[in-house]
């Protein structure tokens, strides 16, 4: 298993390079980095460090285009961003995570009908969901042909789809805290998060200069 970067090392890169990114991503990084730690300081808490980590995630990623664009979704977002981070990853830290260090995880992650969003929408009774489980396996087959061309974009678009499920259960209130049901998906999601997300901010870090977007919640001065 590959060493977590931590978020003493995020720091102190920041520190070290930090005057030099544009403002806009450096609000991104510093925001990303503040949330790791925090995540880190509930290390006895998936449930916690999940929300945490996917706070941290939320800082690097979202895009202030969401919210000006009717026709542009989460996914389309979650797309782009991941494009990029794949093709600027140089030591295939994220290839490694997904193909070596996490394959199992990620696996059992995309075998779980309970992070499947028609799953639920057909649950609750939402019609045009009854073919949840054709879904649900044309989606895994998809899944297990992006593996077997290594498309690691396509394949980390699948993965956070999934984890984007989870996320809406625990922070909607759909889930009991340290609860012993959905505790595989909790414990892996928040293993996933715990490397990827770090590393997403190193690459950041390493390539301030492209395009990552605006936040949607800049800092505003006071007096303006």
């Amino acid at each position: 298993m590959p060493t977590t970067l931590t978020h003493a090392v995020l720091k102190a890169k920041e520190h070290e390079h930090g005057d030099g990114f544009p403002e806009a991503m450096k609000l991104r990084v510093h925001r990303s980095i503040s949330w790791i730690g925090r995540a880190e300081a509930a290390a006895d808490d998936d449930d916690a460090r999940f929300i945490f980590l996917w706070i941290a995630f939320n800082a690097v990623y979202a895009d202030e285009r969401v919210f000006r664009d009717d026709t542009l979704g989460e996914s389309s977002v979650f797309s782009d961003f991941f494009r990029k981070a794949v093709e600027l990853d140089a030591g295939r830290r994220i290839y490694d995570a997904i193909w070596n260090n996490f394959s199992g995880p990620i696996r059992m992650l995309m075998q779980n009908r309970y992070v499947f969003s028609p799953f639920w929408q057909h649950h609750n009774g939402i019609a045009g969901n009854e073919d949840w489980e054709d879904r649900f396996r044309g989606e895994n087959r998809g899944f297990e042909h992006a593996l077997a061309k290594q498309d690691t974009a396509r394949t980390l678009r699948l993965v956070f789809r999934r984890l984007y499920v989870l996320r809406n259960q625990i922070l909607h209130g759909g889930a009991t805290w340290k609860s012993r049901v959905n505790r595989d998906q909790v414990r892996d999601g928040t293993a996933i998060l715990a490397f990827l997300v770090p590393v997403f901010v190193d690459i950041m870090m390493d390539h301030p200069n492209e395009e990552w977007g605006r936040p949607f919640y800049p800092v505003v001065d006071k007096a303006g």
